[in-house]
This record gives structure tokens, C-alpha cells and sequence, in this order.
């Protein structure tokens, strides 16, 4: 009796450059060893470097590679014939297989959300000549040019912000001009959440209040950058434990079909996380501007309508007629629902029961918020909660 022999399992290297500590790195791994542990591979973590594939180098041969993918390992690969599948949209390697976050779509993702939000002026803050905020920039020109917007941009090279900094003098007085000149209110739209951190220090030198003058989007949804300090940050979660387990998929298939690929994918963005870097609706008229600023400060704490109309300084109908027809809404509504936004917010971040996050959310009991949060979302609380965190 012919007795089949086991079949050696796959040899992966995955060259992800662990030790920078990325969000966008630690969720690929993950997503790698996902598909890894389905199918049975035996993945090794290895420095992003040609000489990993070098035959007369102390490591094994692999079966596949996948990660950032640098020109030198894109060549290695191609030589000895092994696949690769890179998952780095600035990878300067050529005809690579790769599976890539779509930028573009994250774009447009943060205008659809900055002009829901009022906004009529808008700016892009990112990267000189990478592909990333190219294809941020389209998707970001596409949703805004046809309702008749156009924006700004700050663009910088990556070596003032990274390593040691060389041109962080230049990049500084850049980005202050460039707030100089904004006109406000203003949604703008940010290709990493770190470089977030420096507009709004930026802005508040300047005297200039995060979200009200100037609300931003992040990329990336790094937890840390995002959570501390206030305001804590909206962001774009691109998603990389999706894009990894795709890209293992693919370079599943390649290792299966002994065929070299050299197709591009892209996977979309799980989605906008908002946060209190976007808590507020802008306004042309200068009293519903005051009323929205003193609404997006105050809105935690049990404030009325009579207390709004006090700080915008003018009377209750003035105000009530203005705001409505600035923003399409009654100064109420306007207060639930920004008090909403913040719940949805800390019903993920948070296991707090509704009890009290009405308390700290400013409704008078736990009851009061589940009807009000059922009446704006069409959802209750509790199912709402249940659905996200399934989608976490």
C-alpha cells in the first residue's frame, strides 16, 4: 500500500517592518497570519530586504513573500522566480502583484463627511509627490468639484516630518502661512493622523479653535494619536488587516498556480470614525458660527436653547430664524444631535451603560436618551451598539 506523503506547508515571508509600530503594520500581520492559520502556512517575519531571498544566505528558501515590497525584493522575487504580493501603495518596485488601501476612496469619504457637516471651504494637507495623496487629492476633487467647491492644499516633502526631521524648519513656517490663509470655517482633510496633530497645534498658536474655525479628518485612525489630546480626532480606518488577508489570498493563488501576477486591487476603507475634531457644523452667518462654537463646548453639559441664544448675544426668533436657515435645523435639534454623535462615539470606545452615558452626555436619564437616540437614528441604543461592535 502507497502511503501519500504530507505535503510540506507553504513558507511565507512576511516583510512588514514590525518594529515602526504602525497601526496599519500590526493590522497587516494580523491579517497575514489570519489567512496563514486557515490554510496552514508556515509564515517567518523577516526584514524587508532583498537578502532574504539570497540562496546562499543562512534563511530557508520560500514559497511566497508578501509585504512592503521594495524595488531590491521586488527583483530578488522576480529572480528566483518566487511570488510576491505587496500591499505598499508608495512601493517604487514595478509589474508587481499587489493588493493597495484605496486613498481615493478614503477622499471621498472625507468630503462626503466635511460637507455634510456645512462646510463650504475645504483643504488637503499631505504628501509631495506619493501616490498615496494623489489618489487621496482625486477622490477628495471628485465628490467636491461637481457641487462647485474647490480647496487648498499644503504639500510637503516626507523628509520634513520623518527620520530626523531635515526641512522641519520649512515645514513649520509653511504650514503657519498656510493657516494664515485659510478661510474659515474650514474642513480639512489630512493624509496622517501624526501630521493632524501638528495643524492643530498650528492652529491653536494661531487662535484658531478645533473643530469650530477648522475641523479635521485623519487617515489612518492610529488609537493613540487619536484618543489624546483633545480634540480627539476623526479619522479613516484604512482597514490593512483586510488588505493583508486579500493580499494572502492572492498570493495563495500564485504559489497554487506557479503564474507571476502583476494585477493591482484595491480595498476600500472600513470606514469614518468620527471624533471631536469634527463635533461641529459651520455656518456663513456669524451668530449661528457663535451659536454652533458655544453648542460643540457645551453640548456635554445640560444646556437649553435660552442658554445658546444668551451666548450668541442676540434674541431667541433672530437666532431661531437664522439658524434654521443656515443650517436646516432648529438650535434643539441641532444640540440632540450633536450629544448623539458623541454617544455613537463612546458606545464604541466605551462598555459604559446608557444610564451613564445620559448623565454624561447631558440628557436627563438613561430613558430620555434611548428615546431620542431611537427618534434621530431609526435604531435603538442597544442594537446599534450590538451591530458596530460586530463590525469591530
Amino acid at each position: 500500500m502507497n502511503v501519500p506523503k504530507k505535503q510540506r506547508p507553504k513558507r511565507v515571508a512576511v516583510c512588514l517592518e514590525m518594529e515602526w509600530g504602525h497601526k496599519r503594520h500590526l493590522e497587516a500581520y494580523a491579517g497575514v497570519h489570519k489567512y496563514a492559520d486557515e490554510v496552514g502556512w508556515d509564515c517567518v517575519t523577516t526584514p524587508s530586504a532583498a537578502r532574504v531571498l539570497d540562496p546562499s544566505s543562512a534563511f530557508a528558501p520560500f514559497d511566497g513573500v508578501l509585504g512592503r515590497i521594495t524595488k531590491p525584493l521586488a527583483q530578488a522575487s522576480q529572480k528566483f522566480k518566487i511570488p510576491a504580493v505587496n500591499i505598499w501603495i508608495n512601493s517604487p518596485a514595478k509589474n508587481i502583484a499587489s493588493v493597495l488601501a484605496d486613498f481615493e476612496a478614503s477622499g471621498k469619504m472625507a468630503a462626503q463627511h466635511l460637507v455634510g457637516r456645512g462646510f463650504r471651504r475645504f483643504g488637503y494637507m499631505g504628501f509631495l509627490r506619493e501616490k498615496d495623496a494623489r489618489h487621496q487629492i482625486q477622490g477628495f476633487r471628485e465628490t467636491l468639484k461637481p457641487l462647485g467647491f474647490r480647496f487648498t492644499t499644503y504639500r510637503f516633502q516626507r523628509g520634513s516630518v520623518a527620520y530626523e526631521g531635515i526641512g522641519w524648519e520649512r515645514f513649520i513656517e509653511g504650514l503657519e502661512q498656510w493657516v494664515e490663509d485659510l478661510e474659515l470655517p474650514i474642513g480639512v482633510l489630512v493624509g496622517n493622523d501624526l501630521y493632524c496633530r501638528h495643524l492643530i497645534e498650528t492652529c491653536r498658536a494661531k487662535g484658531l479653535k478645533v473643530p469650530q474655525d477648522v475641523a479635521i479628518v485623519g487617515t489612518s485612525n492610529e488609537p493613540i494619536i487619536c484618543s489624546s489630546p483633545y480634540p480627539t480626532l476623526t479619522s479613516i480606518d484604512l482597514d490593512f488587516e483586510l488588505i493583508a488577508y486579500r493580499a494572502a489570498e492572492k498570493l495563495d493563488e500564485m504559489m497554487n498556480s506557479k503564474i507571476a501576477w502583476a494585477s493591482v486591487e484595491y480595498s476600500p476603507p472600513k470606514g469614518l470614525i468620527p471624533r471631536q475634531s469634527t463635533d461641529s457644523l459651520a455656518a456663513d452667518d456669524p451668530l449661528v458660527t457663535k451659536a454652533l462654537r458655544f453648542i460643540s463646548e457645551n453640548g456635554q453639559d445640560r444646556i437649553q436653547v435660552d442658554d445658546v441664544v444668551l451666548a450668541s448675544g442676540t434674541n431667541r426668533r433672530t437666532l431661531e430664524r437664522k439658524f434654521r436657515a443656515s443650517m436646516g435645523c432648529s438650535i434643539a435639534e441641532e444640540i440632540s444631535r450633536l450629544r448623539i454623535e458623541r454617544s455613537k462615539r463612546l458606545m464604541m470606545e466605551t462598555d459604559d451603560s446608557f444610564k451613564s452615558l445620559a448623565v454624561d452626555l447631558g440628557f436627563r436619564n438613561a430613558d430620555h436618551f434611548c428615546k431620542v437616540f431611537s427618534r434621530i437614528e431609526k435604531i435603538t441604543p442597544s442594537l446599534y451598539r450590538r451591530r458596530e461592535k460586530r463590525k469591530g
